[in-house]
């Protein structure tokens, strides 16, 4: 059993092209990708609630066990709203209570991780936004820590735009908090709000170094992660892209490098635009490929 897992962020336009209509059809459908190069097909897959929660939990439970019985662990992604560098009070509760949605969801679906993105600095300057999310996940931690199962995480994630709270130092120096805090590293988007940096195994190398010596090895180790190329200007993340672009990066090649040196444990799920799927096997081809070398 392959330590690093692979898959998608919700399907590819592949998907639709071939008829599917339904996530229902989507566990069959993942474990035939990359039938030529591997015959465990893709293991993981990411539903985003990103526009809101519109499902209903018996229809989770539908399909988690449909996920379930291919073998494919699930993550989800909380709505893209939430913000907790938000000074409103009501808008705070209201982040809060997406986070205990999506854990019910998390349940539901039988995943273990979930993804969100933690705030913005709006109008306030950056230390005082960073402060305030910090207090207020020091306050409802304890809250969450009860509703999340022993192997459950909440997993803040690095973000590719100037005004938005998430620097993998912000993101990791968060995750200090709580153990049930649980990094998702984006390195779309590191890349595209450092203008590009992330080149060689050691670019990639010093944010691991970081995380190992703020985390420790377990949550370094079996971060969560998305990948994917990302077109950025000035104040960082524009669009995504798919690996066939050869002007933005990330590559994945230096990160699978790293990977393999550090003996890490990651979840990848790929982020690519319409062809997650697709590159996705891509980067699982490297990595099984690097194991052979």
């Amino acid at each position: 059993m392959n330590k690093v897992l692979f898959g998608p962020a919700g399907n590819s336009l592949s998907f639709y092209e071939e008829g599917h209509k339904s996530t229902l059809e989507t566990p069959e459908w993942l474990t035939r990708q990359g039938a030529q190069y591997f015959s465990d097909g893709l293991e993981l897959f990411e539903y985003s609630f990103g526009q809101g929660f519109r499902m209903s939990f018996e229809k989770a439970e539908e399909i988690g066990k449909a996920f379930k019985d291919k073998n494919i662990e699930m993550s989800v992604h909380a709505p893209y709203f939430i913000n907790f560098a938000n000074p409103d009070e009501l808008m705070f509760e209201k982040s809060l209570g997406y986070i205990k949605t999506g854990i019910n969801f998390l349940k539901a679906f039988g995943a273990k991780r979930l993804v969100f993105h933690s705030g913005s600095c709006g109008k306030m300057p950056r230390e005082e936004a960073v402060g305030l999310l910090r207090e207020r996940f020091e306050k409802i931690m304890p809250e969450v820590e009860k509703e999340l199962e022993q192997d459950m995480f909440i997993c803040p994630e690095t973000m590719g735009k100037s005004l938005q709270i998430g620097t993998y130092k912000e993101i990791i120096d968060l995750c200090t908090i709580s153990d049930k805090l649980l990094p998702t590293f984006d390195f779309g988007h590191i890349n595209a709000l450092t203008q590009g940096t992330l080149k060689t195994a050691e670019d990639f190398q010093k944010i691991i170094d970081y995380s190992f010596e703020k985390l420790g090895e377990y949550r370094t180790k079996n971060a969560h992660v998305h990948f994917s190329k990302i077109q950025y200007g000035d104040k960082g993340e524009i669009r995504h892209l798919t690996f066939e672009d050869e002007l933005f990066g990330p590559n994945f090649e230096p990160l699978c490098e790293v990977i393999l040196k550090n003996d890490l444990n990651f979840h990848i799920i790929c982020e690519s635009n319409e062809t997650q799927a697709e590159d996705a096997v891509k980067m699982k081809k490297c990595y099984l490929d690097a194991l052979k070398s």
